[in-house]
């Protein structure tokens, strides 16, 4: 059940330390129920098998598998919460009641949230590709698969560093959306506009130690996709335990 707290929400101010507290806080609850982060991790891995293989036919399936993705994303998180939540509270730990606790955000705001997630996505393609018609329209395009020198050049190498900089304010962005909103609609009854706007409070009030995560979470996520997706079935799990630590932590 989640909490029916209607009282104001106070972002905290959170240390450094606090997120080395909270990656340890995710481990152990890796630790004590993996069977649960295996599963909802694996999700990711299986899509991100799926997308390599449709790659390999036409390109708007692997477009509608991306979309798809963000609607998944908050679901699968849920879950994982929902996990922490259990731990924290000494609550017994069945499949019954996590994905009961899951199915049931299916009725409140965590679709809303999905949806945003889907849009925020759709402008982002569009931009990239606002981006590369930009610096390329003109330029005599080869087959990649043959050749990236067509990104070695001038107009390629300008493209890059655009797409870099565009994707990186908009990937912040998001995350300060819901670094904090997607654990509070769990956690609290409260729409997805005051979750997302608690969210950004939070990454303001604690703007340096949240670009620190930010910059942790796409590091370990960088690292993880590797070996085949595979290392994803570990560092999902216990980064989304971790967000739920550091939720508690940032929000009174």
């Amino acid at each position: 059940m989640v909490s029916t707290e209607t009282q104001s929400v106070t972002p905290q101010q959170i240390r450094l330390a606090d997120l080395g507290a909270a990656l340890s806080a995710g481990l152990r609850d890796f630790r004590r129920a993996p069977q649960f982060g295996l599963f909802f991790s694996a999700v990711y891995v299986v899509g991100g098998f799926v997308m390599l293989w449709l790659g390999a036919g036409h390109v708007s399936w692997v477009l509608a598998t991306s979309l798809g993705f963000p609607l998944i994303a908050p679901f699968a998180a849920a879950g994982l919460y929902e996990v922490s939540r259990r731990l924290e509270k000494g609550i017994a730990l069945d499949w019954k009641g996590v994905l009961g606790i899951v199915w049931a955000e299916r009725n409140r705001q965590l679709p809303l949230l999905g949806a945003f997630i889907v849009f925020f996505f759709l402008v982002w393609t569009f931009l990239a590709h606002i981006v590369f018609a930009l610096f390329m329209g003109l330029s005599t395009m080869t087959n990649i698969s043959d050749s990236w020198a067509v990104f070695l050049s001038a107009d390629g190498i300008k493209m890059i560093f655009a797409e870099f900089v565009i994707g990186t304010v908009l990937a912040l962005i998001l995350f300060s959306l819901t670094v904090v909103s997607l654990p509070m609609l769990l956690d609290r009854e409260v729409d997805v506009i005051t979750a997302m706007l608690r969210s950004l409070q939070a990454v303001r009030e604690n703007f340096l130690v949240m670009l620190v995560w930010a910059v942790t979470v796409a590091v370990l996520s960088l690292l993880a996709l590797l070996p085949w997706f595979l290392g994803l079935m570990i560092v999902l799990p216990v980064l989304g335990h971790a967000t739920w630590h550091l939720y508690r932590k940032a929000i009174a």
